[in-house]
């Protein structure tokens, strides 16, 4: 089982470091073989179990036609979601990150759980620039996504990128 490279401290940078150290710790595992399913899911359980005040951390995964659920962690999700839907088909369709402060608000969002008020969608590329999918963490807050979570969860998609999709 992994652990954290570190303690975290509740000093931003610091516990930054500390995430992105495991995240790039998980990803570098067993690199003699391919594992993107097991990358995704760990990277998935590090947000979920890292992160406070969210309710689902996943990813859904571009199979040349639509978005389809990938490994998350939280409540059952939404299997599929044609590019340009909702707040994930919005971010893949754009490749940039979307930040829903309240998704009551947001036009066309997609309700996988009436639990969640707040959500942020970032798109994953793959070493040749096409967008791979999106890594989406939601919230049962309104306005639970700062511009310090936004940056940070970028930095999460670039190792993915980088480490887990190639």
């Amino acid at each position: 089982m992994f652990e954290l490279c570190g303690t975290l401290s509740g000093d931003r940078e610091s516990d930054e470091r500390v995430i992105l150290d495991t995240l790039s710790s998980i990803l570098s595992y067993q690199r003699d073989s391919y594992h993107l399913i097991s990358d995704l899911a760990n990277t998935a359980a590090l947000i979920f179990n890292t992160f406070r005040r969210i309710n689902w951390a996943g990813f859904y995964i571009y199979d040349g036609d639509k978005l389809v659920l990938g490994p998350f962690s939280g409540e059952p999700a939404c299997i599929d979601i044609r590019v340009g839907r909702g707040v994930c088909g919005s971010a893949f369709e754009r490749g940039e990150t979307v930040v829903v402060d309240d998704v009551s608000l947001f036009p066309g969002h997609i309700a996988c759980s009436s639990a969640s008020k707040s959500e942020i969608v970032v798109p994953i590329f793959s070493s040749s620039g096409s967008c791979f999918g999106v890594l989406d963490i939601d919230s049962p807050e309104r306005g639970r996504f700062s511009s310090f979570d936004k940056a940070f969860f970028e930095k999460i998609a670039e190792v993915i990128s980088k480490e887990a999709v190639g």
